[in-house]
């Protein structure tokens, strides 16, 4: 009877010590994370979707999100009433909500946030967060910056000049084109914006004229605002292009980045790779012609130098990183870089990762990156964006967006809500309303290119909005074809 009291006695004793430790150790070590995702496009979908999967995540928040992360079981939009992230009230106010609601990571989706130190605030507050500080976002906030970073650590890239004055800029142009006055088609310019513009400060000028208007309105009619009084004007190369986004963790040591599986973005409005610049029309992934010899290119020429510059300038880097590259003639040249995870790169290519998110994200903010295992689905993604009718000028608000769940279900896609909001009424009631130009994307998961991008189109053909467009040729390359549009035959199918 004695020894049966104190076995319990002592398990008691040994139950209470239990508690005890385990009171100390981190809600995310013992795969109860809450998760704080702060952003609201499709990117940030599709994060808030992935992290869904985790069953290391007990909840998430999303900050203001949108439409489509409302509809997700256990994510909670939280509304920031119109206001932005990059505001310093906003960041504290955010800081605040955290501590409240015992957030154990917080993970920062778009680039302003971050050039504004939201990243610096999160952790002086003794919050764990995923994001570059506000020095490493220069590498995305300021292109002159980044130019000045890529040729002190020989990361291979484009011959450029900064301009701080349009008469700088003129004579530059003035020089270059005045080189090729009696050739036929002379060798186009690349003139650059150099703050941070929504994929719309980079302009290819095909001649003199075009480039001295580009110049004159970004430098003198502010066309940009602050963003364009400063600008890069860079030597034009020719060939595909790439997305490489990766994970970072380096703080003070050696560090390492870790690439994801290749992506590619399509850039211009319409088909064909023509009309304005986009802030992205569709997405695949992984890339076919990204071969293992101009991987391992990448790595040597680019990845590596950046990762020994991180280091040496002291970044605090624990994130995503965006590495925008082009191939000429067999080797890679870095175009940009994006402090982030890319849009809509993330909506072809977190579809595919094997692993789980929110143990990287960990691993990238506890500096355990190096012992995380990266996995990856064989197979491929392809993830068209819809549009609303004027983007990328003014366009329209507030259509109701139809919705055909079988039809959808059957192609196995996932639909990613960019410019759109919760709202009642319409019909084939989804639930959603447009409230932004690139609405919505679509991303399939198939055997191979061609049958992701047939899944992806089918799925596409199961949404329908008032002035609804999209390019009909994402992912292409692959040799598969998506046929014309036919809004009315689509509208009537939903």
């Amino acid at each position: 009877m004695f020894t049966r009291k104190k076995t319990i006695i002592r398990q008691e004793k040994l139950h209470k010590v239990v508690l005890y430790f385990t009171a100390q150790i981190p809600r995310y070590i013992l795969f109860f994370m809450k998760v704080l995702v702060i952003g609201g496009g499709g990117r940030e979908h599709a994060i808030v979707w992935k992290l869904a999967q985790s069953e290391k995540v007990e909840k998430i928040y999303a900050a203001p999100g949108n439409g489509g992360t409302a509809g997700i079981e256990n994510c909670e939009n939280v509304d920031l009433f119109g206001r932005d992230p990059t505001e310093e009230d906003i960041q504290e106010a955010l800081i605040r909500y955290a501590i409240k609601e015992n957030i154990d990571l917080s993970i920062v989706g778009p680039e302003a946030p971050l050039a504004a130190g939201i990243a610096d605030r999160f952790r002086a507050a003794g919050l764990a967060i995923v994001g570059p500080g506000a020095a490493a976002s220069g590498l995305e906030a300021s292109k002159s910056y980044a130019k000045d970073f890529m040729n002190k650590y020989g990361v291979r890239t484009a011959r450029s000049v900064v301009c701080t004055d349009p008469e700088t800029a003129i004579a530059v142009l003035q020089d270059h084109f005045g080189q090729q006055k009696n050739a036929e088609e002379p060798v186009p310019l690349v003139i650059k914006a150099d703050g941070l513009a929504a994929g719309k400060g980079v302009v290819i000028a095909p001649d003199f004229k075009t480039a001295k208007e580009t110049v004159t309105a970004f430098m003198e009619e502010d066309v940009l605002g602050s963003a364009g009084k400063t600008l890069v004007l860079e030597e034009f190369l020719q060939g595909p292009e790439v997305s490489v986004l990766a994970a970072v963790s380096i703080n003070g040591g050696r560090g390492i980045i870790l690439p994801f599986a290749s992506a590619r973005d399509h850039k211009r409005r319409f088909d064909d790779d023509l009309g304005p610049n986009t802030g992205g029309m569709g997405a695949i992934a992984p890339v076919p012609d990204f071969t293992v010899n101009l991987q391992e290119d990448f790595k040597a020429a680019i990845l590596e130098p950046t990762r020994r510059g991180m280091s040496e300038e002291g970044f605090d880097y624990r994130g995503f990183i965006f590495f925008g590259l082009l191939i000429q003639n067999g080797s890679c040249y870095l175009l940009e870089y994006n402090v982030r995870l890319g849009d809509p790169e993330t909506q072809a290519v977190l579809p595919l990762l094997d692993s789980d998110l929110a143990g990287l994200c960990k691993a990238i903010e506890t500096g355990t990156l190096e012992d995380f295992r990266l996995s990856w689905k064989s197979g491929a993604v392809c993830a068209p964006v819809a549009v609303a009718s004027g983007y990328p000028g003014p366009y329209r608000k507030g259509d109701p967006i139809a919705f055909n769940e079988v039809s959808f279900a059957k192609t196995g896609a996932v639909l990613f809500a960019a410019g759109a909001v919760r709202s009642p009424g319409g019909f084939a009631g989804s639930g959603l309303r447009t409230a932004g130009g690139r609405v919505l994307s679509v991303s399939a998961y198939g055997a191979d290119g061609n049958d992701a991008r047939e899944k992806a189109y089918k799925a596409l053909k199961a949404v329908y909005f008032e002035g609804m467009d999209y390019r009909r040729d994402i992912g292409g390359n692959t040799g598969s074809t998506a046929g014309p549009i036919n809004i009315a035959e689509q509208k009537r199918s939903i």
